[in-house]
């Protein structure tokens, strides 16, 4: 979909938040992917970190995101698979106030042109918490580069036509 370049690029401050019980800064691929995906194409970075696969710690660091006036979207990388410890889309849905389930479904369509099959195992998600946008992506460099490349640049520019997330954040909090 085009870019309407008479509109202003309006840049959001996103928080990246690793979940991993493996991972640390210097072993983060993903969430360093992210960084610089966002980064080029003009937002900012508000906030960075990783936390063990630990859903109670999940809810409380989106919390405090979601609160946070510095953050309009956060982005997570990791633990949406299958196994015991993926528990990052329940973190999510506590914490959700509306899903956005076409996110998930569009990543796993998106992700199939890449991965075939195996993208069955991805419970990516999406949701909006009390006004801040979150998108809770796979852990892999691969499937980070999907959803950004595939989905979110466009959804997160402004200026993307027919629509796109950004230009609804003013009205996330209507009743």
């Amino acid at each position: 979909m085009p870019i309407d370049e008479s509109r202003a690029f309006a840049p959001l401050r996103i928080a990246v938040l690793t979940v991993s019980d493996t991972r640390g800064p210097a072993e983060d691929r993903s969430g360093d992917t992210l960084v610089a995906l966002l980064t080029e194409a003009g937002h900012v970075l508000a906030r960075r970190d990783i936390i063990h696969d630990d859903e109670d710690a999940i809810v409380a660091w989106l919390r405090d995101g979601v609160a946070d006036d510095a953050v309009d979207c956060i982005l997570t990388t990791g633990g949406t698979g299958v196994t015991g410890r993926d528990v990052t889309p329940e973190a999510v849905e506590r914490v959700a106030t509306k899903m956005i389930p076409g996110f998930g479904e569009l990543f796993r369509w998106q992700s199939y042109q890449t991965i075939g099959t195996s993208t069955v195992q991805s419970r990516a998600c999406a949701c909006v918490a009390a006004g801040t946008y979150i998108f809770a992506l796979p852990g892999s460099t691969g499937a980070v580069k999907d959803a950004w490349n595939g989905i979110l640049r466009d959804q997160l520019d402004s200026r993307h036509r027919p629509c796109n997330f950004a230009e609804l954040m003013p009205r996330l909090l209507e009743r």
